[in-house]
This record gives structure tokens, sequence and C-alpha cells, in this order.
């Protein structure tokens, strides 16, 4: 009895939460062929959402970010299989252009066309070696199916509202959001597992050890390259339980390239070509400012 009243409100409250809020704006028109060309298997693509859950992510981590999703291209229909079938059939030709996302409904292949109309950033993880990519891509294809871990949203939602006991200083170290399932994820948890089992970071926390007898970097402003080298060197980076990502982590992670596409990728953009609609109200109204004859 119990179990099944918990299950109606998580569904109703998953229900209310996925709702679209009614009004959105794009900045700028997205060109998909380019943005096809542009995507590499690996890339995170954020995205700027329209429902509710998004709004509520974007007031909580003060970014606009509320999604992340994994570009893992044409893999589902590599090999033949039921898997390729499936694809096909569900998604045609724009099964070449797939995400694996976790939505409220689990995770999911979706085509990347579903978020033409939303605002997008790709970020691309630096350098990330071939074996480990192929690692990356495989089990993000593999997690579909796992269900959404609402828990993690709400204890992440806590956090970040500052509603915990634990001090500030430990709450990185101490706090592991969620049910504790592996078969349960939200959209940066996943992406942010499957990076950390090839050991890649995200938003890891580092610390740089001053070696005995090591001047103060304040106050020596001479301090030689080679012991900035020797200092990151010696960096100390902490892992980031992946339950404590959220997408804008992928956005302002050293780690991760941001790809620009659309007007830039393109290389002819000429800001001094750009017709501005107030130029030309202005230039109307002059216009218009001269025919009309003076008062006799």
């Amino acid at each position: 009895m119990l179990d099944r009243i918990r299950e109606a409100l998580i569904a109703r409250t998953t229900r209310f939460l996925d709702e679209p809020v009614g009004h959105y704006e794009q900045n700028h028109p997205n060109d998909v062929e380019l943005l096809h060309g542009v995507l590499r298997k690996g890339d995170v693509v954020l995205v700027e959402g329209d429902q509710r859950i998004s709004l509520i992510i974007q007031f909580l981590t003060h970014s606009p970010w509320s999604h992340a999703a994994l570009y893992v291209g044409d893999e589902l229909i590599r090999n033949e299989g039921p898997l390729r079938d499936l694809a096909l059939e569900h998604f045609g030709d724009e099964a070449e252009h797939l995400v694996v996302e976790a939505l409220m409904d689990g995770v999911v292949a979706s085509p990347l066309s579903k978020y033409t109309e939303h605002n997008l950033r790709v970020c691309r993880p630096h350098r990330l070696r071939s074996a480990d990519l192929d690692y990356v891509v495989a089990q993000a294809v593999a997690s579909i199916g796992l269900r959404y871990d609402l828990r993690n949203v709400v204890e992440l939602a806590l956090y970040l509202l500052g509603l915990t006991l634990v001090p500030a200083r430990f709450r990185r170290r101490a706090l592991r959001f969620g049910s504790g399932s592996s078969g349960e994820v939200i959209c940066s948890s996943l992406l942010g597992r499957l990076f950390a089992e090839v050991g890649f970071p995200v938003l890891p926390s580092v610390t740089h050890p001053k070696a005995p007898g090591e001047p103060n970097r304040q106050r020596n402003l001479l301090f030689s390259a080679w012991s900035r080298r020797r200092a990151r060197r010696a960096s100390v980076y902490r892992r980031r339980h992946p339950t404590l990502l959220m997408p804008r982590d992928f956005d302002v992670s050293p780690f991760f390239e941001v790809v620009k596409w659309n007007v830039v990728a393109q290389r002819g953009f000429d800001y001094a070509r750009i017709k501005w609609e107030d130029d030309e109200v202005d230039a109307l109204a002059a216009s218009q400012a001269e025919e009309k004859p003076e008062d006799s």
C-alpha cells in the first residue's frame, strides 16, 4: 500500500515538473546542419530547458543550463542487431544524430533535433583519449533504460539552498546524493559517472600544496616558471561525486572546451554588414519627417 502511494506521488510530481512553462526565448536560431557537422561523439550538449524543473535548476544553480546530454551520433546504428532496427524504426534518418540523456522518464536516446528550438552550448572534453572516448560512448548507450533519480534532484536542491547541517568545508566530501542505486541517475550525474570511470575530471577540487621552504607566491613576484611547472605537477585532485554535479559544471570546467558554432563556425560573420532593425526604423522616421510639409 505504501509503495503504491509513494509511486503515485512520484508520478504526479514527475508530471508536474515535466510540464513546459509556456514561454521561451531563443537567443539565436540554430543551424542544424552546421551543428551536425561540428559535433563529435562524446561532446556534452547543454540545454536551456523550458520545463518547470528547468526553471528550478536554473534558479538554484544561477545558470541558464538546466539539462546535459551526451552526443553519441550514429552509435546505435553502427552495428547490425535489434538496437539498430529499433533506432531506425523510431528515428529514421535522425538516428545518425542522437544524444543519450536522463529524462524524468529515465535514460533514453533522443534525436538531437528535439532541441533545435532551444538555446544550446557544446562542451568538448579536452584531449580525451580515443579508447576512453569509445568507452564513455559505449557505456552511455548501455545506460539506456536506467531510472531517473528524483531523490538526487531533491537532495541537490536542499544542498544548494544551504539546508544542511554539514559544515561548508566538509559538504562535498561527506555528502552523496540520490538513492544510492547504480540504476538511478539524473542527467549530470550520468555524464559525470561516465567520465569519472575513465578518470576524466569534470570539476574536481584542486589544491596546490607548497613545498617546504617555498616562498609565498603573493610576496614573490619573480616566482620562476620552473617553480610554477613544479607546482602544477604537484597539484592534488580530489574527486567530486557525480551526484553533486550540475549541468553548469561542464560549462565552467577548465577541462571542457566550449565549441562555438552557428555564426562563429561559418567563418563568414561580418558585424559591419548587420542590418539593425532600429536603424531602419530611424531612417524611415527621418524620411517621413523630410517629406512632411511645413505648417503654414
